[in-house]
């Protein structure tokens, strides 16, 4: 026995030895946990789609549809090249719709409380099933989206979805929900406006009245049930918190408020004690997916739900994955620390200060300045680094469109800024790395400058990049492949750069020659410096001496610069005097030494 277990012994130290070890986990896969996170934006629908009819007010037969099966793997191997650690799926979960799935037994949605032929993604219809548009066979519709979050992690990607947590389509009915779960307002007292127990708010005695204006796929469209009516006995208030049975069509008309214990028309009187019936139907839902191996969740408007259900909620969906990444949807900067410290939430967006403040930059603006740049860096010191930043999104003008910049070269020093400033995570929509416009009249809501997520279309500029499948980006001008890898050089430096992810900061102020178009810092830990200068002027490029702290250069006198982004390196033979830089209009250098 003895001689036994001497055997035994001596081979799980020669196993050891060898370096035969466990697969590694998904986990162990991923970036370093130090790194930044760099997020792409996906519309699901819009992405794989090959159709370029593009017809105003098109249904899915005549402009297409993209499929979560579109999205494989020599995609995503293209996203992780670019720098991307983390994709977000929008549009995932099912929503309402025009197109008609009744023969997979899913209920016709009424087009009269529908935007768009394809539908709002924000106006969820079951919380626990995926579109059937993304789906190649209907009834597979969860597996084919499992399948894409195991793609995902096999090529070493995160996985975001949408969390809606404010509101749901008025046709809400879930079909995939597991046993034992009630549907939204299953229980509710209609006959009041508000009740602790109830799911929705009501306006007592009143029909719901479709807003005016309503044309769901304009004239042209012909629909049984499009008839400006929709049955509603108990008006319900709309998700903008509009408790009328009558609201605008630029209300969020197409979706029902959920009641999450506060009585709007009582002073916003809180109940929170017992725990409303909404929470535990959502942690339910957050649980489910996380279950599911999703890695986090973009909450959309998730000011407008209160904080203490998200002190609740983010730490229950924890316990099944404590890694689980919670991102809000933030508008209001007198409560990013509350939903950041209280709230528990891991990332908030930084739409409110610095894509507002780059935007005027980036538009010329009467009002733009660099000293609001400054002036944010000093409000969000203390989290910094919890603040997603960005320059477009799903909501937000396109860059290349003629509402914002035209020239989607001119998003450079601001990109620059949004990813090196801070140690927090960047995201880029699809379509941006390539100079996507946001061209056409697509159907609800008409030419906006933004790419629709209310109708079926196709998006010409990254279909090029998308090149029938291949991914490849054969089909894209030579500029556009500039484009995209001035985006991919940026993204992978500052992922793991650890002077921008963990390093410190100093603004460089009162240079010679810098005026409100002229920003720049360093970045830097005991082993590496990065000094970063974007030039928001149009017309000039910035030839000046940027003189260093000296606490930086201390006695040195000789220094080797590399330009990141163009790889090229040149000599500084007296630093003591200054570091000569001729950034392009419209440009930035980022100096690695």
């Amino acid at each position: 026995m003895f001689y036994n277990r001497l055997i035994l012994l001596f081979l799980c130290f020669f196993i050891v030895g060898c370096g035969i070890q466990k697969p590694l986990t998904n986990d162990q896969n991923s970036a370093d946990k130090s790194d930044k996170i760099i997020i792409y934006q996906m519309m699901v629908r819009l992405f794989g789609n090959k159709e370029t009819l593009n017809k105003t007010n098109g249904t899915i037969l005549e402009n297409g549809t993209g499929k979560f099966n579109d999205i494989d793997k020599t995609a995503l191997f293209e996203l992780k090249k670019m720098g991307i650690s983390h994709i977000w799926y929008t549009g995932v979960i099912e929503h309402a719709t025009v197109t008609d799935y009744t023969n997979f037994g899913i209920k016709q949605d009424d087009p009269d409380i529908v935007k768009g032929l394809a539908g709002s993604p924000y106006a969820i219809k079951d919380y626990y099933d995926v579109s059937p548009d993304l789906a190649i066979n209907v009834p597979n519709r969860l597996y084919e989206f499992e399948s894409l979050i195991k793609r995902t992690h096999e090529q070493g990607l995160k996985v975001l979805i949408d969390f809606v947590p404010n509101h749901v389509a008025r046709t809400y009915h879930s079909d995939a929900k597991p046993l034992g779960i009630q549907d939204f307002g299953a229980n509710d007292l209609k006959s009041e406006s508000f009740n602790t127990k109830n799911d929705f708010y009501y306006i007592p005695g009143k029909k719901f009245i479709v807003p005016n204006g309503t044309n769901p796929g304009g004239n042209d469209f012909k629909h049984p049930m499009k008839d400006m009516f929709f049955d509603e006995p108990h008006a319900r208030a709309t998700g903008n918190n509009i408790f009328s049975e009558k609201p605008s069509l630029n209300d969020w008309s197409e979706t029902v408020k959920l009641n999450y214990g506060i009585d709007y028309l009582n002073n916003d009187k809180t109940y929170f004690n017992p725990i409303p019936p909404v929470w535990l139907k959502m942690r339910d839902i957050l649980v489910y997916w996380a279950k599911k191996d999703v890695d986090g969740f973009r909450c959309d408007v998730a000011e407008m739900v209160p904080v203490e259900f998200w002190a609740w909620i983010i730490p229950e969906v924890k316990k099944v994955n404590p890694n689980i990444v919670f991102i809000a949807e933030s508008y209001n900067p007198s409560s990013y620390q509350s939903f950041l410290s209280v709230g528990q939430f891991d990332y908030l967006y930084d739409k409110v200060g610095l894509y507002d403040a780059l935007k005027r930059l980036i538009k010329n603006d009467s009002k733009a300045t660099v000293n609001d740049i400054s002036q944010l860096t000093i409000e969000q010191e203390t989290f910094k680094d919890k603040m997603l930043r960005f320059l477009e999104n799903h909501d937000e003008e396109r860059i290349a469109s003629a509402g914002f910049a035209s020239n989607p070269w001119h998003a450079v020093p601001a990109m620059v800024v949004s990813a090196t400033l801070s140690g927090g995570p960047v995201m880029i929509y699809f379509g941006q790395e390539v100079g996507e416009p946001g061209k056409g009249t697509e159907g609800f809501g008409g030419e906006d400058n933004r790419t629709s997520i209310f109708d079926y279309w196709g998006v010409p500029e990254h279909q090029k990049w998308m090149n029938n499948g291949l991914f490849n980006g054969a089909k894209l001008s030579e500029d556009q492949k500039k484009l995209r890898e001035f985006y991919s050089n940026l993204l992978n430096f500052s992922s793991n750069n650890k002077a921008i992810t963990q390093g410190k900061f100093i603004e460089l102020k009162n240079q010679l020659g810098f005026n409100n178009d002229h920003y720049a810092y360093l970045r830097y830990t005991s082993n590496e410096h990065i000094l970063v200068i974007s030039n928001f002027n149009k017309d000039e490029a910035l030839k000046t001496t940027i003189k260093l702290p000296l606490e930086i250069i201390q006695s040195r006198k000789k220094l080797k610069l590399i330009n990141v982004l163009s790889g090229e390196d040149f000599i500084v033979n007296n630093v003591q005097i200054g570091i000569p830089v001729d950034v392009p209009a419209m440009g930035a250098w980022i100096l690695k030494f």
